[in-house]
């Protein structure tokens, strides 16, 4: 939900390298989720004096169609429906002993190492669970290095245990390397005796985040909380609305507002907030806004900006953005949010499933409007030094550096 393709700060001196590297980005789908539009950043923040990024595919869709009119050069390899809508929460050798679909992935697998050697790949970077596993094998087939980006904490709190065991083992030998998104998420990974072969690399916030003229806060005649995310049960959607049940008496003309949709066969979760919207009397008070692709011009549009996900987040995208808008932020323990937030200086950390305690934390800012400007101020000084996505452009080119010098 981030608005793309922005100049990019902290670029490598331009110096022409005679032989640019070719870093192939593999994902199995073209859906515009949270760790497709990462990729997409990351790619627009790369040194192209030193890396030439190319983009293999699944299926085609709007990440496709939104590479295209980057003109980032863009290949579609489609991969059988059976296993492109496999989820990722049933994943597991029972699928993987599914014989259409090992006899599927195995011809995939071929044909996509074929491609990595026709486009010349120096090192293939995959972005989702899916990407990791069939782009390992393929490049172990073409003798080409593969990294993983990996955005999912790997933890039977998140995914299924089955889940867990599969990619943990393969993690361990498959990749030339492993990037995670967070400490939260390395943890949740063997901690093997070769550390070199594991990074943490936190995801970044593009300049426009810092660029657009701030409202007036906390006005008079009404103020704004919102939730931005995938409608989604582990998402905490349905704590942002007992939150805001608790709240309404005490400010009548605050409006709690969910920006997002719901993906993923997760329809009947968002029915099931609205009908707890109805059955609270909450129709005036929460709004239900849909997907935004602006979001940066919506973050300017909330007083706070609330993070309420039930389990621990991998990172926590929507924190840094809301940050880097000087937004004071509200997010829930656990996860990467305390990598992010220093409680009480630059947000507020709140557990996880407490709808009071996410009420008390909303209030204190509601009524203290001066403390929670100087907390949106703090925070968008915490991104600004340290969570740019030319900082982790800068931080990934490194471990592409470390990897290629590795197979010389």
């Amino acid at each position: 939900m981030t608005k793309l393709a922005v100049p990019i700060e902290n670029k490598a001196p331009a110096t022409q390298s005679l032989s640019r590297r070719r870093v192939v980005f593999f994902d199995h789908t073209s859906v515009m989720s949270g760790g497709e539009i990462a990729m997409l950043n990351l790619i627009h923040a790369l040194d192209t004096t030193q890396y030439e990024p190319v983009v293999i595919l699944c299926a085609d869709g709007p990440l496709a169609d939104r590479l295209r009119s980057d003109s980032i050069e863009t290949h579609i390899l489609n991969l059988s429906t059976d296993v492109l809508k496999t989820r990722k929460d049933t994943l597991g050798l029972s699928t993987l002993g599914q014989f259409s679909k090992v006899v599927s992935v195995a011809r995939y697998t071929l044909q996509l190492a074929a491609l990595f050697k026709k486009l010349g790949a120096d090192v293939v970077h995959t972005n989702s669970l899916k990407a990791d596993i069939i782009g390992a094998l393929a490049g172990r087939i073409s003798k080409i290095p593969v990294i993983w980006h990996v955005r999912d904490r790997i933890d039977v709190d998140y995914l299924p245990k089955k889940v867990v065991k599969l990619f943990r083992w393969l993690s361990a030998f498959l990749p030339d390397h492993v990037i995670t998104i967070s400490q939260a998420t390395r943890i949740t990974l063997p901690q093997t005796t070769d550390a070199d072969r594991f990074s943490v690399v936190h995801d970044g916030v593009s300049p426009i985040a810092f660029t657009n003229i701030q409202r007036n806060w906390f006005s008079q005649d009404s103020v704004h909380i919102g939730i931005i995310g995938r409608i989604s049960p582990w998402k905490g959607q349905h704590v942002f609305i007992e939150a805001a049940s608790q709240l309404r008496s005490r400010f009548p003309n605050a409006s709690f507002e969910i920006i997002g949709s719901s993906m993923f066969e997760e329809h009947s979760y968002e029915q099931e907030l609205r009908d707890l919207v109805t059955k609270n009397n909450l129709v005036d008070t929460v709004k239900f806004l849909g997907y935004r692709s602006d979001i940066f011009d919506v973050l300017q549009d909330l007083d706070v900006v609330v993070h309420a996900s039930t389990i621990g987040e991998p990172f926590g995208q929507v924190i840094i953005e809301g940050m880097a808008a000087g937004k004071p932020v509200v997010a829930t323990d656990g996860g990467a949010a305390p990598e992010i937030i220093e409680n009480g200086v630059d947000g507020l950390i709140v557990p996880p499933k407490d709808a009071t305690r996410l009420a008390q934390a909303i209030e204190s800012l509601l009524i203290a409007p001066n403390d929670a400007r100087n907390i949106g101020a703090r925070g968008q000084q915490k991104v600004r030094n340290c969570f740019s996505i030319g900082n982790t452009a800068r931080n990934v080119e490194s471990v592409y550096e470390r990897v290629l010098s590795a197979k010389k």
